[in-house]
Formats: structure tokens, C-alpha cells, sequence
């Protein structure tokens, strides 16, 4: 009898085991669907949503990532570097050296690399944000962080001095490229892609410099030259607006509907400076004003000689390609022996502009652009500008385009003729009938247009001539006939008209240029 109850005993108490057991993964599942369906619903909600409902008890550690981690894509591109770097040095150096020559400052003769390799420490994918902003493409944004151990060696040539090798070290990357895939119905689905980096966050590319075998103090001031130039390269070809479009697949396609456009035209009146710090141990420094959007587009005013309260009064026109990115940067020289000196830079943004709105700024001038070069926090006065913004419509932004594009042909053959070593040198002496006359007619507006189509055959004449009377003065660094053809030719710069001038007809009482 009692084996009987115990064996029944038995039963009863598994069996209820069994459906408690039962019941109890049935209620957490349960629990764990509607803490999923309650998950769900919140991660819909946005950030506003939730203030709304928390109120002032809306904690701040809670973070909506606008970026993807992608820990994998760093997995496998660390085993594909080696690979990698070694194809994209190559193409690298292919396509950047042109660039460093394009760019270069008026004070180096030479600057290609002598050495190029990306090291063995591959890139950081921080993490990656795919958006559709535009029916037909696919925009993917790459957070991208790299301090690598590249070997960099950078060939510098200037006037009476041997080439100095330039070491790169320490490098270190920080942006976010923007990658824009335009979609098309054949095989491989992608017709073409355009790559470039935000403009927000602000691009950062750190290094230091060492001379190998040498001094930096052999060429003075080569530290800023190159950071000048790395930094021209990246805002002028690749910082957005700016994008290198790149067609693929073989797929006949029109890339113009993702090219830079101009956008509208800006016209620019330097009005004076006040308070110009001085960099003369003698006398006073000798202003002139450099303006410009984009780097490969400057315009400079005259020199006025002996004075820290110039008037210019100068008017020039700009191309804007995107007014709500880029700015308008404004700089003050000092003209002087060899090298002029900076007095100051400042930069003002054209989104601030409301369009055929005139406005009239007070810049206050500053050392340097990046905070942590600034030496001093001296005053380095101000300078006064007035503004006005023309929105193109369709008739005049081709009309821009093509001028443009004309305008970058006629400086190649200029340089290659010899008459200019760079785009940079477009600011100093003969060049500046290229430099100054260029960034009038790339509005396409009519301004200066004589001087880039007839002006330029008569210009160069003037050019040859001039540097055979003037050569010795520019040898030792007078170059009284340079200060003459730039303040000619920024007179012209000002003229809306199609006729060219004579030298004699373009000096003023000062030796300026004669204002618009």
C-alpha cells in the first residue's frame, strides 16, 4: 500500500512540477513580448517626444547615435591594409603631387614627395550613417579617425637654396568623408560616386615637420608655407561643397547634375583698415588686401605705401558655389623684401548675406585662423569691407561655369608658357594679371572679360617686356616693375568694360588701382 501512494504521490507532484514550470516560461515570455513591444515604441520616439514626456526629469545620459558602429568593416580593413595602402600610395602620389605643384607658395620653386607610404596602421571606421537626401542616390557618411605610422618626405626646392627634404611625422586624420552613390537601373546598379569631406565637423589633419639632413630655418617660414598649401588642397578640392565625382561601371552617364556649380556672385568692396599692426623696424608697414572663396581664386588690392589707416575703396566680384558652407577669408600683407608678411586674417560666412542685400563688416583681424597658433592675443586692428550677394539664375550659372572652366585653361597654358610658376604665384608682381584680372572674369558676369580674352595676349606682351626692363630690380629684390604691372592690372580688374588700358592710363596719384 504504501508503494502505491508513494509512486502516486510521485506522479502528482511531477506532473505538477511540469505545469508550473510551464506556466511560469509561458508568463515570462509573455513579460518578454510586451517589454519588446514597449521597447519598440520607445525607440520610435525622438528626442523631443521624450522631453515632452519626462519633463524637466529628462535625463541627459540618454543618446541617439546618428552614426553605426561598424567593428566588423575594422576587423577585415586591418587585414586588408597592407594591401591597401600600398595601391592607394601609388595613387596617392599620382594625384596629389599635381596639386602640391598647383598650389604651391609663391616662396618655393619645387615641392613633390620624395618618399610616400601609408604605414602599417590602418584607418577607424568610428561609425557610419546611411541617409537618402535626394531621390536616385544613396548618401553614406564615414566617420573616419587615423594616426597611422606613415613615412612622408616632402622635396622642397626655393630661390638659392637645395632642395631640402621635409619629414612628416606624427600624422594624425580626423574627418567625416561624405560618400554619395548615384543609383541606375544596369548592372552594377551604381552609375557613378562622389566623394568629399564635411565641411562640419571641420577637418583636422595634424602633423609636425622635421628636416631631414637639414634645418628648417634654411627657407624662413616653410613650416606655414606647407601648412598653408595642405590646408588650401583641402578646402579648394575636396571640403564640401567641393567633390571629386568619379563615374563607374562603364555605364555611358551625364556626372554634370553632381558637379560644383557656381551659385551666385559676390562683390566685394575693401573699404580701409584701422590700428594695422606694425612689422617695420623703420617706418610704417605698406598694406594690401587679399580676398578670396576659394583658394585657387585670389584677388589682392594695391599697396599703399607708409601707412597703418589704408583706403582702398577697391571693388572685386567673387564666384560663391554654395553660400550656406563657404566663406569669404580676407587677409592683410605687409609688402616687403623677399617674403610679405601677413598682418592679420579673418573670415566671414556667406550664409550672414541675405541676397542683392547690401551690408557693410568690421573684421576684426586676427594672427591666425587655428587658435592654438595664435602667439599673442595683441590687437591687430580691424578692417572694413561692404558686401553684396547676387543669387545666379540657370542663363548666368552657365555662363559662370563656362568662364570658369575657360579661365583655369588660359592660367595652365600661362604657366606652362612660363609666365606664372603656380596658381599661387598669381598674386605677386607680372602674375598678377592672371591673378587678379582671373577671379573677375570666373563671375562670367562681363567684368574683366577683355582682360582674360584680349587683355591676356596684351597683357603678356606687357609681361615680357616689363621682366626684361625690370629683371635686375626683381634679382635683387626691388621689383618696382612687378609693383607696377599688379596695380595695373587690379585697375583693370575693376573696370566692367571689354576694352583693355594702357599702363599709363591706369596710374593714379598713389600708383593704385583705380576703384569700381
Amino acid at each position: 500500500m504504501g508503494l502505491v501512494s508513494g509512486m502516486f504521490m510521485g506522479m502528482v507532484f511531477g506532473i505538477s512540477l511540469m505545469a508550473g514550470w510551464r506556466h511560469m516560461m509561458k508568463y515570462r515570455s509573455t513579460k518578454r513580448i510586451a517589454k519588446a513591444a514597449d521597447i519598440k515604441i520607445l525607440g520610435a520616439l525622438s528626442r523631443d517626444d521624450l522631453k515632452k514626456i519626462c519633463g524637466d526629469n529628462y535625463p541627459e545620459w540618454i543618446s541617439f547615435p546618428v552614426y553605426e558602429q561598424v567593428k566588423w568593416l575594422n576587423k577585415h580593413l586591418s587585414k586588408l591594409w597592407p594591401f591597401v595602402a600600398e595601391a592607394a600610395s601609388a595613387v596617392i602620389k599620382e594625384s596629389v603631387e599635381p596639386l602640391l605643384e598647383e598650389y604651391r607658395p609663391p616662396g618655393i620653386t619645387s615641392l613633390k614627395f620624395s618618399k610616400l607610404s601609408l604605414g602599417t596602421v590602418a584607418p577607424k571606421i568610428e561609425g557610419i550613417r546611411v541617409q537618402n537626401l535626394k531621390k536616385g542616390q544613396i548618401t553614406m557618411d564615414i566617420d573616419l579617425r587615423w594616426g597611422g605610422d606613415p613615412s612622408i618626405i616632402l622635396g622642397v626646392e626655393a630661390a638659392l637654396v637645395a632642395s631640402i627634404p621635409i619629414q612628416l611625422k606624427n600624422l594624425q586624420v580626423f574627418t567625416v568623408v561624405r560618400v554619395i552613390f548615384q543609383l541606375a537601373e544596369e548592372i552594377p546598379c551604381i552609375s557613378a560616386v562622389v566623394v568629399a569631406l564635411l565641411a562640419e565637423p571641420k577637418p583636422r589633419i595634424d602633423y609636425t615637420l622635421k628636416a631631414v639632413g637639414g634645418s628648417l630655418t634654411a627657407v624662413p617660414g616653410i613650416s606655414d608655407m606647407i601648412d598653408d598649401t595642405v590646408n588650401s588642397i583641402v578646402t579648394d578640392m575636396l571640403q564640401w561643397p567641393h567633390r571629386i565625382v568619379v563615374p563607374i561601371g562603364g555605364i555611358p552617364v551625364d556626372t554634370s547634375e553632381l558637379e560644383l556649380k557656381p551659385e551666385g556672385k559676390l562683390k566685394v568692396t575693401v573699404v580701409k583698415a584701422n590700428n594695422l599692426k606694425n612689422l617695420e623696424m623703420i617706418g610704417k608697414s605698406d598694406p594690401y588686401v587679399v580676398v578670396h572663396i576659394r583658394p585657387l581664386f585670389k584677388i589682392k588690392t594695391k599697396v599703399i605705401e607708409n601707412n597703418l589707416n589704408p583706403i582702398w575703396n577697391e571693388t572685386f566680384e567673387l564666384i560663391a558655389e554654395d553660400r550656406e558652407t563657404q566663406e569669404l577669408t580676407v587677409e592683410v600683407f605687409d609688402q616687403d623684401i623677399g617674403q610679405d608678411k601677413r598682418l592679420g586674417i579673418a573670415k566671414f560666412r556667406l550664409i550672414e548675406l541675405e541676397p542683392e542685400t547690401p551690408k557693410e563688416v568690421n573684421l576684426n583681424l586676427l594672427s591666425s585662423l587655428d587658435t592654438l597658433k595664435i602667439k599673442d592675443n595683441k590687437d591687430r586692428g580691424s578692417c572694413t569691407i561692404k558686401l553684396l550677394y547676387h543669387q545666379f539664375n540657370k542663363e548666368e550659372q552657365l555662363i559662370a561655369l563656362e568662364e570658369e572652366k575657360r579661365i583655369l585653361e588660359e592660367r595652365k597654358r600661362l604657366k606652362e608658357a612660363g609666365v606664372i610658376g603656380s596658381t599661387m604665384d598669381a598674386l605677386d608682381g607680372a602674375a598678377s594679371l592672371v591673378g587678379s584680372g582671373v577671379g573677375m572674369v570666373g563671375t562670367g558676369i562681363g567684368t574683366g572679360v577683355g582682360l582674360v580674352g584680349s587683355g591676356v595676349s596684351a597683357g603678356v606682351g606687357m609681361v615680357g617686356s616689363g621682366v626684361s626692363a625690370g629683371v635686375g630690380m626683381v634679382g635683387s629684390g626691388l621689383s618696382k616693375a612687378g609693383k607696377f604691372m599688379g596695380r595695373t592690372v587690379t585697375g583693370h580688374s575693376s573696370k566692367k568694360s571689354e576694352t583693355t588700358t594702357t599702363p599709363d592710363e591706369s596710374k593714379e596719384e598713389n600708383g593704385g588701382a583705380r576703384p569700381q
